[in-house]
């Protein structure tokens, strides 16, 4: 071993097989609070009226089917996804040696 170590010789270092467990554990954290925010912020009403007789037009502002927390929550659970896919296409694409 010593002086002639090609690079595919040498083993990885224990910072980079650390980063290699972190990164996908808090990318899968990440994922999961943002379901759980989204789960948590799912109070939504929706409901119809009838008015055959009303002489205004029917005006939609605030009927959401979807709250801002529950965007938000679902926002921060594809950030985390994205972050896991890239890790794992990364992981995949590297050479075998490496």
């Amino acid at each position: 071993m010593g002086e002639h170590n090609t690079p595919e010789d040498r083993m990885p270092s224990k910072r980079t097989k650390w980063r290699a467990a972190v990164v996908p554990l808090l990318a899968l954290g990440v994922a999961l609070a943002g379901c759980l925010i989204a789960w948590l912020n799912r109070n939504a009403s929706f409901s119809f009226a009838y008015a055959p007789n009303s002489k205004r037009p029917f005006n939609g502002i605030g009927a959401d089917l979807i709250t801002e927390g529950t965007q938000a929550g679902l926002a921060i659970a594809v950030a985390g996804m994205l972050v896991l896919a890239f890790w794992a296409g990364f992981r995949m694409g590297r050479r075998p040696g490496r």
